[in-house]
């Protein structure tokens, strides 16, 4: 919740905002519907309910419903019986922009994701963590979902890690990308620096996807894979820079100290290490995204966590490095955290 959400629930006596989470559903459905669907891409300059019944064999009555909910909810607008776009809808709903990010609610509102939140809430709050996905097995389809959906959901900060590495005077030549997903981390820095050597660690299903998107990239001569668990794979050393994209706050605190303890000894001589995390403030409750994340990985971890600037700094610690610094990453919620 933001603090304006917060203030006007405390300074105004209203069901509004208690209504709005309880009937929180219908805009998860609707929003994976209209992307199913391809509406927010039919629609581009303009469509009407029944222009799109007829491009989706679907029912005019459906339609209708559905981009009306839509124009209220604040996807599209409305002029007579015409929808449009909103600015933001088509710059990530619609999949002519470079910045879609629609592809994402396949895994978000995947039923394995929707039932970690919602069968048993009660129980997962009362054991302070769920088995949630480190109960799914390492071969399922929900993790090449995963890779296959985020990786344009994560788009600004896969640009953010690229652009802060080509800055830097000595760009890496051996890289590691730890619980590699989709890749595009990897193969980001190796577009950004042509002279880099990529290694990505995941499952071997996801691993797929990762040189699928390597040889669509035009660098899989200079991409290779280890399949396995990062907690027990051999990955060599002598790494210019590690990268940890979306992958500690999945754990509680000594376990991401124990990762980053393996990972600092395979550091060549001035190696760097970034992650990219979720950072909350230490009252944990602003920003509203970094804040709320906690929620998810109570939901679907044992143990994991939005960690804070003062957490990140004490597993920093705890690993052997001085300490972790955060440079936020707007328009993403999410942060680079570098090791040091």
């Amino acid at each position: 919740m933001s603090s304006t959400a917060a203030e006007a629930g405390m300074d105004e006596v209203s069901p509004n905002l208690i209504v709005d989470a309880m009937f929180a559903c219908r805009k998860t459905a609707a929003i994976k519907a209209a992307i199913e669907l391809d509406i927010f891409t039919l629609i581009g300059d303009g469509g009407s309910a029944a222009s799109l019944a007829a491009a989706t064999n679907a029912a005019e009555r459906g339609l209708r419903i559905l981009c009306d909910y839509l124009v209220v909810e604040g996807f599209l607008t409305k002029t007579g019986d015409d929808y449009a776009l909103t600015p933001s809808s088509r710059a990530f709903l619609d999949r002519h922009s470079p910045a879609y990010m629609g592809a994402a609610v396949e895994f978000l509102a995947a039923p394995e994701m929707n039932s970690q939140f919602l069968d048993d809430p009660i129980s997962y709050v009362r054991n302070g963590g769920s088995v949630g996905l480190a109960n799914i097995s390492a071969d399922n389809p929900v993790w090449v979902k995963f890779a296959r959906g985020m990786g344009a959901f994560m788009a600004v900060s896969i640009a953010g890690v690229a652009a802060e590495v080509a800055s830097w005077a000595r760009p890496p030549k051996k890289v590691l990308d730890i619980a590699a997903g989709h890749g595009r981390f990897g193969i980001e820095i190796a577009k950004t620096v042509p002279s880099a050597e990529i290694v990505a660690v995941d499952w071997s299903s996801v691993l797929e996807l990762a040189k699928h998107h390597a040889r669509e990239f035009g660098v899989a001569e200079r991409y290779r894979t280890i399949a396995g668990s990062a907690f027990e794979v051999d990955w060599g050393g002598d790494y210019d820079l590690i990268l940890l994209p979306n992958f500690l706050h999945h754990f509680d605190m000594e376990t991401c100290a124990g990762l980053l303890r393996k990972v600092k000894g395979s550091l060549s001589a001035g190696g760097k290490v970034i992650a990219v995390e979720f950072v909350p403030n230490e009252d944990r409750i602003s920003p509203p995204f970094a804040a709320a994340f906690s929620l998810a990985m109570l939901a679907t971890t044992p143990s994991g966590d939005a960690y804070t600037q003062k957490d990140l700094n004490e597993m920093a610690q705890r690993a052997g490095f001085r300490n972790a610094a955060v440079k936020p990453l707007p328009p993403s919620p999410a942060s680079l955290v570098f090791f040091e």
